[in-house]
């Protein structure tokens, strides 16, 4: 296998929105012929379907698996793209064709939490807007477009689990000036809001957004250098960015977060991929694995990652959590082309004592060890240990003075000016979307505001 087919069936693996399945690009041994795989993961052991059509696809054809076993495909034509759904039909492969997008530029979006639903994000044809198109939904329409953004978007996460509220990164018409996280309410006509601004030259992209417990994975240069941080959707607390997640000569990707933990951020496990810089030498590679790629494991609160080995063809970037704690990593070799590690290593609710060294260099990555789940421990949290500081959550909250600037009160520890708001409208209108299912007439919920501006004093913890 070329490392360039590699490299296609690892960007190319999504997994539905239940976890139920995944699909990618794949070719036949030997050929560079793609077409899409589907696989079931909800079963006591995966297991792969071929879905070809009599067409090879093309390497760049983006596919995403839908909750009913079906799997979308884009397929980049000249000035357009054409979606459509492929199923299992027999010995054959049934397609269902959807319509086109005008447009050079398409990327399909993360699956929508309901299972159904399916978005893309097209560039407009003059180049100075982004368009959100719901490109299936269960019915026979065609695409259509939902929302318009000026200038260039990308990412993509789902805030809320009606599939109503979408952040994207957004940046100028060529991709120039800072890159801000805007909430874009499809349950609105498309209505954009900020959604976080660090500073105004920053550039604040929203990673990852945990829909439970509203733990939200950032990466910013707003410390005056790219950093990994969290925040929390609705909290009246700054991002933070903890020397944990800033180890020496790493880069730090965040890939799946444990779900369930509804109101509890700081009991999410956060699986990241760990790519070292290229001067840092490492043998956890393995076949469709980056050199040096492997896995690591974190919680809010802990000062310290724990590494793990990636599994023998890890499909890198891409691992599922549990609600119990179970983490999920999928891989495939030439023995088993279809694969899914199942991985259980400790995690404490809280470290005692003072703060840890941070990891320097390559860390061992021994195999992992059975365990405990990385959720919750069972029965009330210890205690910090003496003399340590209290957890946020156990911080007492002054009240707000009447008519004074409630901004004042969040920064109180951090010993600089108030230097913007927290999204807690955000929270409040996840709330309200979430009482009834998406596309009633719901009441009119309040406007979103951004996430808080984060002070950066000096030791970002």
């Amino acid at each position: 296998m070329t490392a360039s087919a590699a490299r296609v069936m690892n960007e190319s693996f999504t997994v539905a929105a239940d976890g139920s399945y995944a699909a990618r690009l794949t070719t036949q041994p030997g050929t560079e012929l793609w077409y899409p795989e589907r696989w079931t993961l909800d079963g006591p052991e995966p297991y792969a379907v071929p879905l070809p059509v009599e067409q090879p696809e093309e390497a760049d054809s983006g596919v995403l698996p839908l909750a009913d076993g079906r799997v979308l495909i884009a397929r980049r034509a000249q000035g357009r793209y054409s979606l459509a759904l492929l199923y299992p039909s027999g010995p054959e492969t049934g397609e269902r064709r959807l319509g086109t997008v005008e447009t050079d530029e398409l990327r399909l979006l993360p699956p929508a939490p309901c299972g159904v639903r399916a978005y893309a994000l097209a560039r407009e044809p003059d180049g100075r807007a982004t368009g959100v198109w719901l490109v299936a939904d269960g019915s026979c329409r065609p695409p259509v477009r939902v929302a318009r953004l000026g200038g260039r978007c990308s990412g993509g996460a789902w805030l809320d689990p009606e599939g109503r509220l979408l952040a994207l990164d957004a940046a100028g018409p060529d991709g120039e000036g800072p890159v801000k996280s805007v909430a874009v309410d499809l349950g609105a006509g498309g209505e954009v809001s900020p959604l976080l601004e660090i500073t105004e030259e920053s550039d604040d992209r929203l990673l990852l957004a945990d829909r439970d417990s509203g733990l939200l994975l950032v990466r910013s240069n707003a410390p005056g250098e790219e950093r990994l941080g969290w925040g929390v959707l609705g909290s009246h607390r700054p991002v933070r960015f903890p020397e944990a997640l800033h180890p020496e000569d790493t880069r730090l990707t965040p890939i799946a977060v444990q779900p369930g933990q509804t109101l509890l951020p700081e009991r999410c496990a956060v699986a990241l991929r760990v790519d070292p810089a290229p001067r840092v030498p490492c043998g956890l590679s393995g076949p469709g694995v980056p050199a040096g790629a492997w896995l690591a494991v974190w919680r809010p609160g802990l000062r310290e990652l724990r590494h793990l080995a990636g599994p023998p063809g890890w499909l890198t970037g891409h691992a599922l959590w549990t609600a119990d704690g179970e983490l999920r990593v999928p891989c495939s070799t030439a023995h088993n082309p279809c694969g899914l590690a199942r991985m259980r290593t400790p995690l404490p609710d809280e470290e005692e004592g003072g703060a840890a060294d941070p990891p320097s260099g390559p860390p061992p990555a021994p195999a992992p060890a059975p365990g405990p789940a990385l959720g919750p421990a069972p029965g009330p949290a210890p205690g910090p240990a003496p003399g340590a500081p209290p957890r946020a959550a156990e911080r007492a909250e002054p009240t707000a003075p009447a008519g004074g600037d409630v901004t004042a009160l969040q920064h109180r520890d951090h010993g600089v000016p108030p230097s913007g708001l927290l999204g807690s409208m955000v929270r409040r209108r996840v709330s309200a979307g979430s009482a009834r299912s998406f596309g009633a007439g719901a009441e009119p919920v309040p406007k979103p505001v951004p996430l808080q501006q984060a002070p950066l004093a000096s030791g970002t913890a």
